[in-house]
């Protein structure tokens, strides 16, 4: 398991408290980001502080994107849905309407829902973002949502999107200032609103 998979799931199990990946636990957060770091629907980029320069040291924050989200979780659920869903089964057992309702999102309702009819395969989804504390409001966040988009505009999508609590104005604030505008808004979970942000990519041939 790559060590940057065991310093991004213990850093989204501290630093990230909206949805419910982080109630589940580190361990099924390594397999998540071991799927994504696996898969070419998906990439995941970390920040790192080099001690006094002798090689990669702890995290300061990571992005992870889905260059194609259904095709990234119909992955996730095939080769690691039951060996995550038996090491977290307590955790699961309390939040499983909020793991029917991510995973009905990822798989394709969500997207079908999109008022505009953007194409999800040709679509990057910002999934997850944290700067670990101590390092925050030092421009990190910034500079990782910047390399989301160029990562994604590289790999030849033609729009990013992210989805994010309606009332978490700081990070809307972050999204806003890279270039990401509010479409539309959904109910990922019951009860609680969130708004869809999404940024058109001038998008170079895929590798």
């Amino acid at each position: 398991m790559p060590a940057d998979v065991v310093g991004v799931a213990d850093l989204h199990a501290t630093a990230i408290d909206e949805g419910f990946l982080a109630s589940l636990g580190p361990r099924f957060l390594r397999r998540l980001y071991r799927r994504v770091l696996a898969s070419r629907h998906g990439f995941l980029l970390v920040a790192e502080e080099a001690p006094g320069g002798r090689g990669p040291g702890p995290a300061l924050g990571f992005v992870a994107g889905g260059l194609d989200v259904r095709r990234l979780y119909r992955q996730f659920l095939v080769h690691d849905g039951i060996p995550a869903a038996l090491g977290s089964a307590p955790q699961l057992i309390r939040s499983v309407p909020r793991a029917l309702e991510t995973l009905r999102y990822g798989v394709g309702a969500g997207h079908r829902a999109d008022p505009a009819g953007h194409d999800p395969s040709a679509e990057a989804e910002l999934l997850a973002v944290a700067v670990a504390d101590g390092h925050r409001r030092r421009g990190v966040g910034a500079a990782l949502v910047e390399a989301f988009v160029a990562r994604a505009t590289d790999a030849g999508s033609a729009s990013a999107r992210v989805v994010v609590g309606s009332a978490n104005a700081q990070a809307i604030a972050l999204y806003r200032a890279a270039g990401f505008e509010p479409d539309h808004t959904l109910e990922l979970h019951e009860g609680a609103t969130s708004v869809v942000l999404r940024t058109a990519l001038a998008p170079g041939p895929r590798p």
